[in-house]
């Protein structure tokens, strides 16, 4: 039997745990917090798939490479678009709430960027829900999970390029740990936690699990591209679902005057309402015409959040917004396998690069990404480590984190990092963000580079071992700062506007010298990068 260790305990790993435990491996699923708690929860809007009606899977491939601006990889698309309406499916034969139509149908609802309504959808808490149903599941099967240990580095056979397992820190006693296994699934989460309050992600969307790939030796892919959610809370950045605009909800500008189409993809929007903003003040959402009873039967948690978080009733009200950093398209470059680089060390959801979202993802494809994906990589890992079981090698990985943990207690606190940390999430805001130019980014590259000289003067104040929440979040920052590197590096070369890199200084699209694929590495702990096909 195949040993199958899954870091992460969000929906893109719960659906892999099933999946390989179907398969017949022993599955592991260790997460820095309870997999309730993850992203997929934030997935508010809807599961795209073509069910019935005036659509066709034809027309769902086409809105996601349109949306994916000439980075998205045909076949991977289509293998998602065409495994869309069994993965619904599967969601529905385990309990998943969806909403009805009238005829008891499971119902849809448009999307920006989509030409037909195929977003099935469970109120506007559809990720919660489907989150919810896969963790009573993968408790029903008796699958095992491992809480509060944070992933500190995988473990690797430098002769044969093959995952071992990994190290964590167990948070609650301080002590490092390593976990063997015959595969490795990575399904840690993006990286959207880099913009801080900018951000509609939780604070614990670091990349812990991208910036542990590439020190393994696997390659990233795309960092560049990360996409802004049109409409997140104004003085929060909490997120309210594009199921509001679906719905017939409006943007408004400072005169109180539509400007937009309100179901552009996302990247055109989202920079649609920054100008709106810099030339004219606050932009709004007006969902008053569509009258309580409907908000409060399909919308009520939009409701609920900007009552709670803005002090504002949106049945009587309009909704102050703003773009806020929301869904990272680069990940860990996988193949169509859902392998990296290194043999037996597979990623799924938005840790990884299935190629699926390119430049900018249409909305509705998160779910379904985590989904087919999913089930996909559970299924390849478990058969993997049937045919090549890992190796019972001594490796030094444990040793190494367990000294590093402890010269971490040694850092000086000269500096704040939490202080840095805003810093960093500020000047990722207003130069990596919505609109981007190159002496912005070689300014925020510096920066960060003085950060990486000054980790060792920024030390955790709290020197105890014992749930240690101080030491937890210096790594992440560490783990932060390695990737807004790798970001701003990918940024600077792309010479070119595509998708949700949008660079004011060259605002053209070069598919001659840019229709590829930014991929960086380490060779030597040296950062490297280039551009592939």
């Amino acid at each position: 039997m195949a040993k199958v260790l899954i870091i992460g305990g969000g929906g893109a790993g719960l659906v892999s745990a099933l999946s390989a435990h179907e398969a017949g491996a022993e599955v592991i699923v260790v997460s820095k917090t309870l997999p309730t708690r993850s992203q997929t929860s934030m997935a508010q809007g809807g599961m795209n798939a073509v069910l019935a009606g005036d659509d066709s899977i034809e027309s769902h491939i086409a809105d996601t490479l349109r949306s994916s601006a000439g980075l998205g990889d045909k076949k991977q698309i289509a293998f998602m678009c065409e495994n869309a309406p069994d993965a619904v499916r599967w969601c529905n034969s385990m309990g998943t709430a969806f909403s009805r139509d009238e005829s008891g149908e499971i119902a849809r609802r448009r999307l920006g960027g989509a030409s037909a309504p195929r977003a099935c959808y469970a109120q506007d808490y559809t990720g919660l829900k489907l989150l919810h149903t896969l963790y009573d599941q993968c408790l029903k099967a008796g699958i095992t999970f491992i809480n509060e240990r944070f992933l500190l580095n995988l473990i690797v056979d430098e002769e044969t390029n093959h995952a071992l397992g990994a190290t964590f820190l167990n948070i609650a006693t301080g002590e490092v740990e390593e976990i063997r296994a015959d595969t490795v699934i990575l399904a840690t989460g993006g990286y959207g936690g880099i913009y801080g309050k900018h951000s509609t992600n939780s604070v614990q969307a670091t990349g812990d699990g991208l910036a542990s790939a590439i020190r393994a030796g696997a390659k990233l892919a795309d960092l560049e591209f990360i996409q802004f959610h049109p409409t997140a809370l104004k003085n929060s950045s909490i997120l309210i679902s594009e199921s509001a605009r679906g719905a017939g909800g409006h943007l408004l500008n400072a005169d109180k005057e539509r400007f937009t189409d309100e179901l552009a993809p996302r990247d055109v929007v989202a920079r649609a309402i920054h100008e709106e903003m810099a030339s004219g003040g606050t932009v709004y959402l007006d969902i008053r015409h569509l009258g309580e009873e409907f908000i409060n039967h399909e919308l009520p948690q939009e409701r609920k959040l900007a009552q709670i978080y803005e002090g504002i009733d949106p049945v009587h009200d309009l909704i102050p917004i703003k773009p806020a950093a929301h869904y990272s398209m680069g990940g860990i470059e996988v193949n169509s396998e859902c392998m990296s680089s290194v043999s037996g060390l597979f990623a799924v959801g938005e840790c990884a690069n299935h190629k699926t979202h390119g430049a900018n993802r249409l909305g509705g494809n998160s779910l379904l990404e985590l989904v087919v994906f999913g089930r996909h990589c559970g299924k390849n890992a478990a058969e993997f480590g049937m045919k090549h079981p890992a190796p019972a090698l001594e490796n030094a990985q444990l040793a190494k984190d367990t000294n590093f943990i402890r010269g971490v207690m040694y850092f000086t606190n000269q500096i704040d990092f939490y202080q840095k940390q805003e810093m960093l999430a500020n000047i990722f805001y207003n130069n990596v963000g919505l609109i981007r130019e190159d002496m912005g980014l070689k300014a925020v590259l510096g920066a960060i580079r003085q950060m990486q000289k000054e980790l060792p003067f920024m030390g955790p104040k709290d020197k105890s071992k014992i749930c240690n929440t101080n030491l937890v979040e210096f790594i992440e920052f560490g783990n932060k700062v390695e990737l807004a590197e790798i970001i701003v590096v990918c940024a600077i070369s792309r010479s070119e506007s595509r998708g949700a890199h949008y660079r004011g200084d060259i605002p053209v699209r070069n598919d001659v010298m840019f229709g590829a694929h930014t991929i960086t590495w380490r060779e030597g702990g040296v950062l490297c990068a280039d551009f592939m096909e």
